[in-house]
């Protein structure tokens, strides 16, 4: 199969300044986390919010509990509320169930809320699997499918991590801020509110700033484990290729590379991260000994007890874990940003084949395929395919033949829409299938390819892909008449059997079988075979062509081959030669034509000739060789008994 790859250089990304890049990517989850028509969704979050409001009015009661506790104790003889014995006894145990209340209160929140979180991982990250599947095939040529999962699945977890520390953390945290700072400004005067204030302006300005400066920091991280990841899988493909070319450590070496990078970022990751963790500790700790110096100041002129200096302290340490979850949070939010960003910018693709506006369904009477004046290229400085015109009738096969990188696989990409034509139209019984939906026109289009990649299932799993409401009894008919039905039941799990990755359990021929039996199960009224026997050897091509044969008939079959000996019965045969069609017609006249079609034949025909010479002297080898031993055993046996005739050694080694 000819592979063609644009050169071009691909159009860097956009950067999204740093500053916007949070509050972006929280503007495009909005829909996924409030979707529309799921009331009970909405529902938990109405749910959420009212816990969240309960828990954070408990939590600024318990610090009071604590100072009416210290009051009774420091002061036995003016109890706040109770008798002298009962008061200090009665705070703690209010204390103790007012903090079990508030966990319970939030544990609750984060479990209703759970299912609103995930629903949104599910939403956005099926639509990116989808969204992948519908880019064009140039796309996923220029890329490799490492760095893709991997994006996959770091932004699959950002989304949760973004949603969850927005809801859960980054609210339930701005509510206790507000609340506090009231506390302060009530409870005390203007100046443990302005304190207070200043502390967390600058603990969130000097977390904003470290945190931006780490962002470079994590980019080059993620970009050094996504290289470290797409070397990883792409030598573990190759598996056998490293083995043939004993490149081991060549390999070892290329991974260690990048991961010596990874770990450069991971350590400067770290490093940066004590360093805003130091920082924000020095600023927190300074505004906590402000307000207890302003508390102690108050005590002495009488106008704050020890419960108060208590209060503080405890509303002062209880402040520190929101304001500290609120450096996690958007340290959270701006890495989880860097992660998802990627993932944004893979639905912002745009699929370079789309239904156009107003596209019908294809309907197939006949099957008749026709090429109009068609002309392709990958890249505008190479063309591949100039003014090809040619028409397959229903139910007639014709043959594309020609030298490697004449264009035979383009034209069966541009059948199946991967690429639009640069200028003339395909139809299908007259429907131009530019006009048609992509989905009608691959339902109704087959395809055996030469190298017949399996998913890592079941053979009938991957047999019953060419139809996936096909019974099992379908699915044996379909086997039986691809020819591996024998095989499929005489190997240890029978069509339960586990193909490996990419199918490497089974072997070549085998594939193609498996290939072909669901391209009968498919049934479809157009066939393209794209090379499907060029990698097999002479006898496993026969029995393959067999069943190729078996798939054809009747139907409107184009096949692009490589060994002309499988294409002599076509109606018609297509010479291919740099991107237009040379010669055409049946094999016999194009053979008395004497061109390039009679040059390749001959070629291949000498080639066939000198290996049945080999295989010929192989066989006449091993018998001499079996005579010889028959020989042998015949003189080294004890004299003749009677109880067998003579001269029956050299029969039987025959």
């Amino acid at each position: 199969m000819n592979f063609h790859y644009s050169f071009s250089a691909a159009k860097p990304q956009a950067k999204v300044p740093a500053r916007w890049l949070g509050r972006s990517t929280l503007r495009k989850l909005w829909p996924y986390v409030w979707p529309r028509g799921r009331s009970d969704l909405k529902l938990r979050i109405f749910a959420c919010l009212a816990l969240l409001l309960a828990g954070k009015a408990i939590t600024i009661a318990i610090p009071y509990s604590f100072k009416w506790a210290t009051d009774a104790l420091s002061n036995p003889a003016r109890p706040p509320f109770f008798s002298m014995a009962a008061g200090p006894l009665v705070f703690t145990l209010l204390y103790g169930a007012l903090r079990i209340v508030m966990a319970l209160l939030n544990q609750s929140r984060d479990a209703i809320f759970a299912a609103v979180a995930m629903h949104a991982v599910r939403r956005l990250a099926g639509e990116v699997f989808s969204h992948l599947h519908s880019l064009s095939l140039r796309y996923h040529l220029e890329r490799k499918t490492g760095g893709l999962t991997r994006i996959l699945e770091r932004g699959r977890n950002s989304i949760e991590t973004i949603v969850r520390t927005t809801v859960l953390t980054a609210i339930p945290t701005i509510v206790e801020f507000i609340l506090i700072l009231g506390v302060f400004l009530v409870q005390f005067d203007w100046r443990y509110a302005v304190a207070v204030s200043l502390m967390i302006i600058a603990y969130m300005g000097f977390t904003t700033a470290a945190t931006n400066w780490r962002i470079a920091i994590r980019r080059a991280m993620n970009e050094s484990d996504t290289d470290a990841n797409t070397k990883a899988i792409d030598s573990l493909l190759n598996f056998e290729t490293v083995k043939y070319f004993n490149a081991e450590e060549r390999e070892k070496k290329r991974y260690d590379k990048s991961i010596a990078r990874y770990e450069r970022m991971s350590v400067k990751t770290y490093t940066s991260l004590a360093f805003l963790n130091a920082g924000q500790a020095v600023i927190f700790t300074v505004g906590l000994t402000a307000a207890m110096a302003m508390s102690i100041r108050g005590i002495v002129s009488g106008a704050n007890t020890i419960g108060d200096f208590i209060l503080i302290n405890a509303m002062m340490i209880q402040l520190y874990q929101p304001l500290n979850f609120m450096g996690v949070v958007y340290r959270e939010i701006r890495q989880s940003a860097i992660d998802i960003e990627m993932m944004f910018a893979i639905l912002d693709q745009r699929p370079e084949i789309e239904d156009r506006p107003g596209a019908t369904p294809l309907h197939v009477s006949e099957g008749r395929l026709a090429f109009e004046h068609v002309s392709f290229c990958y890249d505008k400085r190479r063309p591949i395919l100039e003014d090809v015109s040619f028409e397959v009738p229903a139910g007639k096969t014709v043959a594309v033949v020609g030298p490697s990188g004449a264009g035979k696989s383009t034209l069966s990409r541009l059948i199946f829409r991967f690429y639009e034509p640069t200028s003339g139209r395909i139809t299908i019984d007259g429907q131009d299938i530019a006009f048609a939906t992509q989905a009608s026109l691959r339902a109704n289009i087959g395809m055996v390819p030469q190298d017949t990649v399996l998913f890592n299932d079941s053979i009938a799993y991957n047999i019953r892909y060419g139809r996936f409401d096909a019974t099992d009894a379908e699915v044996r008919e379909a086997a039986r008449l691809a020819r591996i039905d024998r095989f499929i039941e005489h190997i240890p799990g029978s069509y339960e059997a586990q193909v490996g990755e990419r199918g490497l359990k089974l072997s070549g021929g085998e594939k193609q079988r498996v290939a072909i039996a669901r391209t009968i199960l498919k049934a479809p009224p157009i066939l393209v075979l794209d090379e499907a026997t060029s990698a097999l050897d002479t006898f496993t091509e026969r029995e393959i062509q067999d069943a190729l044969d078996i798939v054809a008939k009747g139907r409107t079959t184009v096949v692009i081959a490589h060994r002309l000996s499988t294409i002599v019965h076509a109606d018609e045969i297509l010479v291919l030669d740099k991107g237009r069609i040379a010669e055409r017609g049946a094999h016999q006249s194009l053979l008395e034509r004497n061109g390039i079609y009679a040059a390749m034949w001959q070629r291949q025909y000498e080639v066939r000739q000198a290996e049945e010479t080999l295989r010929r002297a192989a066989i006449e080898e091993g018998i001499r060789f079996k005579i010889e031993a028959g020989a042998q055993a015949s003189e080294a046996e004890p004299p003749n008994d009677g109880s067998r005739k003579e001269n029956d050694t050299v029969p039987t080694a025959l």
